[in-house]
């Protein structure tokens, strides 16, 4: 896996059932157990799934006695968005140039070039 922060989340996020995972534990804290019923894997697999979100830095595990709750780590989201923020400012700047430019033509131009002359058999 990717070593920069940026890179492991969005590559650990690629799979649906870990985005599911995190959907979930947007709502609260959750064990091993709970995260691992609706699925129809293993909770072995579901750990891995875990492990993957754990190694991003999406999740931790708590203990609480006997309970290990799985903890989303929100903070994460906050290096996605300002990524993610900085490519939509930019998308957004030329949009508005290119309707700056489209603005600017006059209106009685063909947006069109005209068609080239067909060459064949005559019809």
């Amino acid at each position: 896996m990717a070593a920069d922060p940026l890179s492991r989340v969005f590559s650990a996020l690629a799979d649906p059932t870990r985005r599911d995972l995190v959907a979930r534990l947007a709502s609260g804290d959750a064990t091993l157990s709970q995260l691992a019923e609706p699925y129809d894997v293993s909770v072995q697999a579901v750990s891995k799934h875990l492990r993957v979100l754990q190694d991003a830095g999406l999740v931790t595990k708590g203990r609480d006695a006997q309970r290990r709750p799985v903890h989303l780590e929100a903070e994460v989201f906050d290096l996605m968005t300002k990524w993610i923020e900085r490519y939509r400012r930019e998308a957004e700047a030329r949009y508005r140039r290119l309707d700056d430019v489209l603005r600017d033509l006059p209106a009685d131009v063909d947006p069109l070039p005209p068609a080239p002359p067909t060459t064949g058999a005559p019809s």
